[in-house]
């Protein structure tokens, strides 16, 4: 549609463009309708680096336009950068949206999908409404779009949505700008798009949904296609269900997400604050990490020991009807046995699911790429991301230098993948663990697509050190350049990257595994980083790990190794020790051999194992069920309590070598031997739990001050855990330093992409 300009007195013209996630949320048809207001001329497009504009008009009108630019943007929209130049006036006298511009290089972000708008969800559930309980309704303000995006620009023929034909209505409300589904490219009604249907059985639409929530009162697993892929539904107040369920999926011990009807019921369940409230009704509408009431309508196997409940609420239409037909709390979890990634086609989830679900919930609008429900909590007043996924992916990171065309490829655990153009970084969606040849295929998948996505042609691949991850050999064997980064070089370079911090800054690095430049596990690390390189300034005092990686599965093994270091074979004679009573004396006995001659016996400086270790030793968990379990347990032993108190530590000073820098080793000895003489006087789980936490802070900060650094940047999966980073960020305050931590992106390893791609690009942009 076209709109007559009004003639000014001194005509100029502005070209625009706008960089980052702006396609895809309403920006073309809100400028246009800015332009209509104001009477100015030009036009507005998509193209394959954001949104173009031109727009011609007198100064002051031009002024206002670019003010209004950015203060009424798409609530959804994310501008990373603007660039705004005068071009001489072309005599334009109308204002038009014209077809998109294929030929730029394609950096545009791709937006995430975004949950229901409040307009689109009254549609639903009115009986007037020609959408009324149409599953597939969405605007220019809601609904799929990095699910459904096939290529760039985001324009209806590059979704998987170009095969369904708009009715006159549905065209009609497409073209006419003052209609909020204007240029909207899901479009969509019960006439032309998308259909529902379930399986087995002949029900479709609306009464497949009343049929599936027919089959969740009945305690039945219902297989739900959703956004992204599929998710596995029961009735979350049936423990019965939810002890099936975890059977069937293989689960036995990791908390389940729940979808709740609405705020009243998380309410009703969970203690919720208004920041928490914020976060389950945002667009990104994640799953949020909610401490449960003592009286709760959920099943206890739901979370069993955990005292939290990962809560979501609907983000679909189709969550919203299926919601009004069972109005009470469902499981949710992702569609997929244990360590596979999650299905997101029709036949192959009636083969991977078969043995899982009862019935089957499909549609026929095809999934571009698979999608999880991203995982977030309250930390520090701020919302922190621990699964990066639906809603957030792939937004980019904008980083304080161009980097050359890199891509990274993470880690083994909790897996993405990442490509850096320019100055933004590109992150996938969380993958996963790379332990099965499903994980595997995923992950070359994402690779593939990202770089299709893009035009991406990568210059060198960067990855992890270790050797045996799956990653690791992808990018050994893929034929380009490959730059091996230092695990916890990684989580660092991410956390400063994310902050839009430079070097120089001292990084605290804590987690389970990550190999080091001496070949041993490093985890306990602190990192003084200046522009890629690094020193490790101090670490913990490395133990053997007897096992191997059986001691990741048993916190005992990690507990009866920091015990053998202190006590050496006397430790084997420590029956009142939970972790030594829990072996047989055959066990014990092989154990000790592992340890004195150092077979499968791994040495580690790791502080996730040390949570492990002192979680064995205090009786909270001897064995795990899912991979940071012991740690989790430790963190809610302090059930609430506030202590300033702390064990001790020694610090030993040491010559590091060639580099001439003084390195640290934390000793631990003084912490575990005064733990051990609190649980001989009969001190409180709780109390002993939160001064071991407080004990892991003040080393922070002795190190940041022998450091005398002012920035101190927090990273690695033991940031997960909230007291410890809220105290840490608390103390470091206090202490006059400026910490940094993750918010958008996740402390644990689905964040270290980002640190590879932003390190190995710096190195080849400097000729390393």
């Amino acid at each position: 549609m076209k709109l007559s300009a009004t003639a000014a007195v001194r005509i100029e013209r502005l070209h625009v463009v706008l960089h980052g996630a702006v396609q895809g949320v309403g920006f073309r048809p809100a400028v246009y309708r800015l332009a209509e207001k104001l009477r100015l001329a030009g036009w507005v497009r998509n193209s394959g680096a954001g949104l173009e504009i031109e727009v011609e008009g007198g100064r002051e009108q031009l002024d206002h336009f670019l003010y209004k630019l950015k203060a009424e943007r798409p609530r959804a929209a994310v501008v990373t950068t603007e660039e705004v130049s005068r071009m001489a006036p072309s005599g334009s006298v109308w204002f038009e949206i014209l077809p998109s511009d294929e030929t730029a290089p394609k950096t545009a972000a791709v937006l995430p999908d975004l949950a229901t708008c409040s307009e689109c969800l009254r549609e639903l559930l009115d009986p007037a409404d020609r959408r009324f309980g149409y599953a597939f309704t969405n605007c220019t303000r809601c609904g799929p779009r990095y699910s459904i995006v096939i290529d760039i620009p985001y324009d209806r023929r590059n979704t998987t949505m170009r095969d369904f034909v708009l009715c006159p209505e549905c065209r009609r409300e497409y073209g006419s700008p003052k209609d909020r589904r204007f240029h909207a490219q899901p479009n969509a009604c019960a006439a032309c798009g998308p259909r529902l249907w379930l399986k087995p059985g002949q029900a479709q639409g609306s009464a497949a949904i009343s049929a599936a929530a027919e089959a969740l009162a009945r305690g039945e697993v219902v297989a739900l296609k959703g956004i992204g892929g599929f998710q596995l539904l029961v009735d979350a107040r049936n423990r019965a269900a939810v002890t099936r369920l975890r059977e069937r999926k293989h689960r036995e011990h990791k908390p389940l997400a729940l979808l709740m009807p609405s705020l009243s019921w998380v309410r009703q369940n969970c203690i919720v604050s208004a920041a928490e409230e914020e976060m389950l009704v945002s667009t990104a509408a994640p799953i949020v990490l909610l401490r449960r009431k003592g009286e709760c309508d959920i099943a206890p196997e739901v979370a069993k020991s955990s005292p939290y409940l990962g809560v979501m609420l609907p983000y679909s239409p189709l969550h919203h009807l299926l919601m009004a037909d069972f109005p009470f709390p469902v499981v949710a979890t992702s569609g997929n046995l244990s360590n596979e990634p999650i299905a997101f086609e029709n036949d192959e989830a009636a083969e991977r699911l078969r043995d899982i679900a009862d019935i089957f919930a499909l549609h026929n609008r095809p999934v571009a790429r698979p999608c999880d429900d991203s995982v977030a909590q309250l930390s520090c007043g701020r919302p922190q991301v621990l699964r990066r996924a639906r809603g957030y992916a792939p937004l980019a990171v904008d980083t304080l230098m161009d980097l050359p065309p890199v891509l990274a490829v993470g880690g083994h655990l909790k897996n993405t993948v990442a490509i850096a153009l320019g100055r933004q970084v590109f992150l996938s969606q969380h993958l996963g663990d790379l332990d099965s040849i499903e994980s595997h295929r995923a992950f070359a998948r994402a690779i593939e697509d990202l770089c299709r996505l893009y035009r991406f042609e990568p210059k060198l691949v960067a990855c992890d050190l270790h050797p045996d991850y799956a990653s690791t050999r992808w990018a050994l064997l893929s034929g380009l350049p490959a730059v091996q980064v230092q695990h916890h070089h990684a989580h660092a370079m991410a956390c400063l990257a994310e902050n839009k911090i430079a070097p120089p800054a001292l990084a605290v690095t804590w987690d389970g595994t990550g190999y080091g430049l001496d070949g041993t596990i490093w985890g306990g690390e602190f990192l003084g980083l200046s522009d890629v390189s690094f020193v490790r300034v101090a670490h913990f005092r490395t133990f053997r790990l007897p096992g191997g990686e059986k001691a990741i599965r048993e916190p005992r093994r990690s507990a009866v190794g920091l015990l053998y270091e202190i006590f050496g074979d006397d430790a084997f004679a420590m029956d009142d020790l939970s972790p030594v009573k829990s072996f047989t004396a055959p066990e014990r006995e092989l154990l000790r051999q592992m340890l004195r001659k150092g077979i499968n016996a791994p040495v580690t400086s790791s502080a996730g194992r040390i949570f492990d270790a002192l979680a064995a030793l205090t009786g909270v968990r001897q064995i795990t069920g899912f991979e940071g379990e012991s740690a989790m347990e430790l963190e809610f032993a302090l059930d609430g309590l506030t202590t300033g108190e702390s064990y001790s530590l020694a610090f030993n000073e040491r010559d590091s070598g060639t580099d001439r820098q003084t390195s640290f080793v934390i000793d631990w000895q003084p912490l575990v031997l005064e733990i051990i003489q609190d649980l001989a006087s009969g001190v409180p789980i709780a109390n002993i739990s939160a001064k071991f936490h407080n004990t892991m802070v003040e080393s922070i900060i002795a190190v940041a001050r022998r450091r005398n650094q002012d920035v101190v940047a927090l990273s690695g999966g033991c940031f997960q855990n909230r007291y410890l980073t809220e105290r840490a960020v608390k103390r470091l305050r206090e202490e006059g330093f400026s910490p940094c931590w993750h918010q958008r992106i996740p402390p644990n390893d689905g964040g270290i992409a980002l640190g590879q791609a932003v390190i190995a690009g710096q190195r080849l942009f400097r000729g390393e």
